[in-house]
């Protein structure tokens, strides 16, 4: 997946082919003709509203890639400060919450070749204690809670 180029119309098709949903589901549920659906499948950003129906439908968090390409791309801030100072009436998200999807995604990135550790480290601003935890945690070499047991 590469969260820094999002073509959500396409990972929108692709989910929807994976389970397989009959276009008269589709239409009914978002309630639009078959050729704005298409439409749809085609353009690289649709709003909000639409990609919370298509969330539902397909039950699948769309946000989420938006999410880990805040938390991979978006610049750190300066001002942290002057942000907590700051009041708000939005709900305030913790930016350095790494999910499982994205660990992986980091870890294959290394794994693969792809990028070296302190490429990751200079790209997506992850600290280096932070990256060696995840290697140590999630190693496929590491002995696992069940094999333990046996």
């Amino acid at each position: 997946m590469n969260f820094k180029e999002i073509h959500i119309g396409k990972l929108i098709r692709a989910r929807v082919d994976e389970l397989d949903i009959d276009n008269s589901r589709i239409i009914n549920f978002l309630k639009l003709p078959l050729e704005e659906i298409e439409k749809m499948y085609t353009q690289d950003d649709i709003s909000v509203g639409f990609l919370l129906r298509w969330s539902k439908l397909l039950e699948y968090d769309f946000f989420r890639i938006y999410s880990h390409h805040l938390i991979l791309y978006a610049p750190p801030s300066n001002n942290l400060k002057i942000e907590s100072s700051l009041s708000t009436t939005l709900p305030v998200f913790r930016k350095n919450i790494y999910s499982q999807e994205l660990i992986a995604f980091i870890l294959e990135q290394i794994n693969s070749g792809e990028m070296t550790k302190q490429q990751v480290i200079d790209e997506y601003r992850i600290p280096k204690t932070t990256l060696h935890r995840w290697e140590l945690k999630y190693s496929s070499n590491k002995p696992q809670p069940n094999d333990l047991k046996k």
